[in-house]
């Protein structure tokens, strides 16, 4: 039946290794559109119950979008918590064929949440958002080399470089907005966002882009999605501090910058950030507090479609 069998895709750039648990069936695919129609008419023959790829850095977009278009279940997973459980597993070997039987037997035994992929509206909006972070790191380090640079020839070309990449993050600025604009949905959802005292342009467009489960789990859920979820770390009597780890690093970094906004100028978050200061809270600890709560408000209101309107007690 399909709820006993899982398949695992360990994909590369010019190949695709497959695994079925607990048949043991193998077989490999290109990673051309038409091997791909074949293995996704394959796949889809095996029935299985849930079908586990990692995030390989791009790669695999192709192969979760043509899966997630003809209708099959498909869980995209953190490549790090594959390891772990391989490891768990004294699976210290690395093949392709080795990684699509661990990613089987990982859908079989942790049984990853099957998640809709982002449309492809919001992949676009995505991959904009994410090359103008590319492009600012790119700036940035421009910028950091013509501080140092001594020579007129280096300096003259690092200016040009450092004019070119203003002006395409800029352009990119303009698509990402007409991209906004286009849809009415993005447009209510980036001003409900930006009604809370601390969400500028840049964040609300972040957690359109790379958030678009906002407003669907639970406020646990969307923390610990992020990675503003404190794990304990206690063992008998002793009782360690509390870490966040894990979740979208892009998202958590664009609400790192918001929360330090809010604990200014937002009327809620500023006095909550001062109590857990006073009450001996490390500051960095009180930041993440802000960040969690600050998430879960974000949660709140996207999920209710009601502007921010919480006054201070």
């Amino acid at each position: 039946m399909s709820e006993d069998r899982t398949i695992g895709l360990d994909v590369s750039k010019a190949e695709i290794a497959v695994a079925v648990y607990p048949s043991g069936t193998q077989w490999t695919s290109d990673t051309t559109p038409t091997a791909l129609e074949g293995l996704v008419a394959r796949l889809a023959s095996v029935d299985a119950r849930v079908i586990v790829l990692e995030a390989s850095g791009g790669y695999e977009a192709g192969v979760a979008a043509a899966c997630a278009a003809a209708g099959l279940p498909i869980a995209v997973v953190n490549p790090r918590q594959v390891r772990a459980f391989a490891h768990a597993l004294g699976r210290t070997a690395k093949t392709d064929a080795i990684d699509a039987e661990v990613l089987a037997l990982f859908g079989a035994r942790v049984q990853p949440a099957v998640r809709p992929l982002p449309d492809a509206a919001t992949q676009t909006l995505a991959a904009l958002v994410a090359r103008r972070r590319q492009l600012l790191e790119m700036l940035g380090a421009e910028r950091q080399r013509l501080s140092l640079a001594t020579a007129r020839a280096v300096q003259r070309d690092l200016r040009q470089h450092v004019r070119w990449l203003e002006r395409r993050v800029g352009d990119v600025d303009g698509e990402i907005t007409a991209a906004i604009e286009a849809s009415p949905v993005w447009r209510v959802r980036e001003d409900l966002l930006r009604s809370v005292p601390g969400i500028g342009p840049v964040v609300a467009r972040t957690l359109l882009a790379e958030l678009p489960e906002l407003g669907q789990l639970t406020r646990r859920q969307i923390a610990a999605l992020v990675g503003v979820a404190p794990f304990n770390r206690d063992s008998g009597q002793w009782r360690g501090h509390r870490t966040i780890a894990g979740g979208r690093a892009s998202v958590r970094a664009a609400l790192y910058m918001a929360s330090l906004v809010a604990t200014r100028h937002n009327l809620l978050l500023r006095p909550f950030y001062e109590r857990l200061v006073a009450a001996g809270k490390p500051r960095k600890v009180a930041l993440v507090a802000v960040m969690r709560k600050l998430i879960t408000t974000l949660n709140a209101i996207a999920r209710t479609q009601q502007r921010w309107t919480v006054q201070p007690a």
